[in-house]
């Protein structure tokens, strides 16, 4: 199977993806973006580290100057690709993908990702040969990591932050490290967390499961940790921690959009009348947001290329996605794990609300199905299917992201899913979780009958 997917690439190891296919992916990107200097990091996958060697071995082949950041997070190679003024950035990491999963996330200089056409050049080179060029070496980049907790820290206003409890679940990933030099720099600006760590250590072989807490099987030991140990909120992060999930202090989960929500409202307070992007799966809560705080809402097509794309055009303070993805202007419009976690500390603290509380004005609110799959052998006819049945009715309907409708009491979204043969649909109402269900049950019989 190709690893080469529609943003990233991705495959089973030693079926899909192996060193030898590694090192000319590393002399395909030198080719391609013509980078003097790459900045490499990998996860802590049990295939990451001689997977990175052999990245790095074919970078140094054209001539690269590889700029190592080690077991390391996707943001912090984001991070570093830019504050070093490298010429192109890659994470040696399959995120949350089971085990036997590898694969990279490629950026250019400032860590904006690769045009369509500069990945599927990639791609095309990765079979061919190509000379070797003098110059090429590696060194050791961690110091890198200081700069990154300052900016961090600088961001978030450390010393507005807690007192709070908060407990961090790293599901034995990457982030261990990194969320302990973090710790220490909040700490040292006058931020007060008391963090309570589990499943802290990096070990690729997933002895706790692979860190995934999208899937609502693999939050239970979230939830049972945060109400034992009595915190004031729970974080769990993915492998490469560019995402991370958040639970109440009674170990409820934050569905996708209300932490968008909240997010949009602390970069609101930051940035006065700015522009928030978001994708069009569930807005009301977002938009409601927004408006009250005085900024302008952007739908945008889910994905990290077409959000951050957005941004730049727009110059929005802050885009996020349901899927929890999250990205910031100051930030070099990239996603990252740890901003989130400790805005919402910051609003926490300023508002003396519990998260319970606060979120729980928006899931009142805005009730929402939560994202409905639906293995189907045709998308695009099912979706003409449901804009068939429902079309008619809707008060407004768009095609930013698969198909919106408007009934102005509730709506949906039915897009296929990028990376996954799959229909998905997500249903909202204001204030009326009953139509929610009877809205769900409606499109589920047109969908599989």
């Amino acid at each position: 199977m190709d690893p080469f997917k529609r943003y990233d690439i991705r495959g089973r190891i030693g079926t899909d993806l192996d060193e030898a296919m590694a090192q000319r992916i590393g002399c395909a990107f030198a080719t391609v973006t013509a980078a003097d200097a790459v900045v490499l990091a990998h996860d802590c996958r049990e295939s990451s580290p001689a997977l990175a060697d052999a990245v790095a071995a074919g970078l140094i082949s054209r001539g690269v100057r590889v700029l190592d950041l080690g077991l390391a997070g996707t943001e912090e190679m984001y991070f570093a690709t830019s504050h070093l003024g490298a010429g192109g950035g890659i994470m040696v990491t399959a995120s949350h993908n089971p085990r036997e999963y590898n694969g990279m996330k490629l950026v250019g200089p400032g860590a904006v990702p690769l045009s369509e056409g500069d990945f599927a050049r990639v791609r095309d080179l990765t079979g061919a040969a190509a000379d070797r060029l003098p110059g090429g070496s590696r060194e050791d980049a961690g110091r890198v990591r200081s700069a990154y907790v300052d900016h961090v820290a600088g961001l978030v206003g450390a010393a507005e932050i807690g007192p709070l409890r908060v407990l961090v679940n790293a599901g034995n990933g990457a982030v261990g490290p990194t969320l302990d030099a973090l710790a220490d720099g909040l700490a040292e600006r006058g931020a007060r967390l008391d963090l309570v760590r589990m499943h802290h250590q990096p070990d690729g072989t997933f002895p706790n499961g692979v860190p995934n807490p999208l899937l609502p099987e693999n939050r239970p030991a979230t939830e049972t940790a945060v109400r034992a140990a009595g915190v004031d909120m729970g974080v769990a992060f993915d492998g490469d921690f560019d995402r991370c999930f958040l639970f109440d202090g009674q170990g409820g989960f934050l569905d996708g959009e209300h932490v968008v929500a909240l997010l949009a409202q602390a970069a609101l307070a930051q940035h006065p009348g700015a522009a928030i992007v978001h994708d069009p799966r569930v807005i009301w809560a977002i938009e409601d947001v927004v408006r009250r705080g005085g900024g302008r809402s952007v739908p945008a097509p889910t994905g990290h290329v077409f959000l951050k794309a957005a941004m730049r055009r727009t110059g929005a303070a802050y885009g996020g996605e349901m899927s929890a993805h999250h990205y910031f202007r100051d930030f070099m419009c990239c996603d990252s794990g740890m901003l989130p976690w400790l805005l919402v500390a910051g609003l926490m603290s300023r508002s003396g609300e519990s998260l319970a509380e606060t979120v729980g004005t928006l899931r009142r609110d805005f009730p929402s199905s939560g994202e409905i799959n639906f293995a189907v052998p045709d998308p695009a006819a099912m979706v003409a299917r449901v804009h068939a049945a429902f079309g008619p009715k809707a008060r407004a309907e768009d095609r930013i992201d698969g198909l919106s409708l408007d009934f102005g009491a509730w709506r949906l979204n039915l897009r296929a899913s990028n990376t996954e043969p799959l229909l998905r649909l997500n249903v909202e109402a204001r204030g009326d979780a009953a139509l929610v269900a009877e809205s769900v049950a409606r499109l589920r019989g047109v969908i599989e009958g």
